[in-house]
């Protein structure tokens, strides 16, 4: 069975590509009454597991939030060594993508995929028993590599099964529950902290690991068919790659998406810290921020798709773009005034996560709409690599003066916004006349 049986809710015009091969039964005819009733199960049950699929990422980015300052201590080490290990995973997510995104056009996303969640599970776990900060380093890296397996299959996924505003609206609600990660991951962690020590919180992450796997190898079939698989040697990718760098209608929303996620990848990097040595807040009032905040970027994306009939997809990019400057210039101004508080501070951020979910939707869908299915997997790979890559690099920049402040950390998310909507604003043009020659 493949995913290309999937039949969504016709009430939100989500159209699968079914192809009719001897070895996938075709749609039935117009005249024989639909099942509805199966196809909506199915359609449910893939945003379940593509829900924890893109979950597995942030879970393991956020759920050790709340502990860095606790594991700078007892790894006897700096604030920015520890703070380098979000910068170590996500590098691993970057570089991973590169690698699974192509190997699942050729071999299929079931394989590949499995592989990547068992690993995790793997490195997780030994994350637990790390003696010191290189070695914890280290095994970061290796925990990305293998959780961009989800982060990108899920995503071809998606391009192999829906198009368009179709994909918009299914990114939207997968982020729905994708999203519920990153909010949840730091309140567990600073609950897990209560209950014992820093590696407890690993634990927990690789359990949720093996129950990945587990779920990936019961529901998720497969969903791209044999004869659409392509088989590409090394030259033959860098070509594909190089292609897919030239063409505007995927490398301007890619890096539109790649420097709106520097913004919030730069937030999320920094506050624990921030929040702890200006604001002063502890563990659990740092999670509850940071779950404030989060649900922000889920009412945003499902405000998208709520618009996705009534707002073509360029004017809700745009407006989660000048959302994100002007949520970043209203932090930046309770910073200098001086009346930055933990409230207003979470206001500010709460507001710019809303607008950042308007962007991240619309960017992918529009970046993997030109791309056929044979590729989808090697188009998703180069968007996450350069997501992740550029991300992790901005936030980088958020320590480089020592310590963390929000000085510094609102300074690099307002480049980065306003970064984010020039490339865009810039190549609007000659992008829409390459869309149009393709009509």
């Amino acid at each position: 069975m493949t995913l290309a049986s999937v039949r969504p809710d016709r009430r939100h015009a989500a159209t699968p590509t079914l192809p009719t091969t001897p070895s996938v039964p075709a749609p039935p005819p117009r005249s024989t009454p639909p099942t509805a009733g199966p196809g909506r199960a199915r359609a449910l049950l893939l945003i379940v597991v593509l829900g924890a699929l893109s979950a597995i990422g942030p879970l393991a980015t956020d759920l050790y939030l709340p502990a860095l300052p606790e594991i700078a201590a007892d790894l006897n080490t700096s604030e920015s060594a520890v703070k380098l290990t979000l910068t170590s995973v996500m590098a691993g997510m970057a570089l991973g993508q590169l690698v699974v995104g192509p190997l699942s056009d050729r071999w299929g996303r079931r394989g590949p995929l499995l592989v990547g969640t068992i690993v995790f599970t793997l490195s997780t776990g030994a994350i637990a028993f790390a003696p010191n900060v290189e070695v914890f380093t280290v095994l970061r890296f290796v925990q990305g590599l293998s959780a961009a397996a989800g982060l990108v299959v899920s995503r071809a996924i998606v391009r192999d099964v829906f198009d368009g505003d179709a994909a918009a609206t299914f990114f939207s609600r997968l982020v729905l529950l994708s999203g519920l990660a990153p909010m949840l991951g730091p309140i567990l962690g600073g609950q897990l902290l209560v209950i014992g020590p820093w590696p407890l919180l690993f634990g927990v992450l690789g359990a949720a690991g093996l129950l990945t796997t587990v779920l990936v190898w019961w529901a998720l079939p497969e969903s791209l068919p044999v004869e659409r698989r392509t088989a590409v040697d090394p030259r033959g990718q860098l070509r594909v790659f190089g292609a897919l760098l030239r063409d505007v209608r995927f490398i301007v929303p890619t890096m539109t998406l790649a420097l709106s996620f520097g913004m919030s990848f730069t937030y999320i990097s920094a506050f624990s810290f921030v929040s702890r040595n200006e604001l002063g807040a502890d563990a659990r009032q740092f999670a509850l921020v940071f779950a404030v905040t989060t649900l922000g970027m889920i009412v945003g994306n499902q405000i998208n798709a709520m618009l996705i009939r009534r707002v073509e997809i360029h004017r809700r990019l745009i407006l989660g773009l000048a959302g994100s400057i002007a949520s970043v210039v209203a932090l930046g101004v309770l910073d200098v005034s001086g009346s930055a508080s933990l409230l207003s501070v979470t206001v500010a951020l709460f507001v710019m996560m809303l607008f950042t979910g308007l962007v991240s939707p619309n960017a992918t869908a529009l970046a993997l709409a030109g791309q056929p299915s044979r590729t989808a997997g090697s188009g998703s790979a180069l968007l996450g690599t350069l997501q992740f890559g550029i991300g992790s690099a901005v936030a980088a920049l958020a320590g480089l003066g020592g310590s963390v402040t929000l000085s510094g950390m609102t300074a690099v998310m307002l480049t980065a916004a306003v970064g984010a909507a020039s490339v865009f604003a810039l190549a609007a043009v000659p992008a829409r006349r390459a869309r149009a020659a393709t009509v």
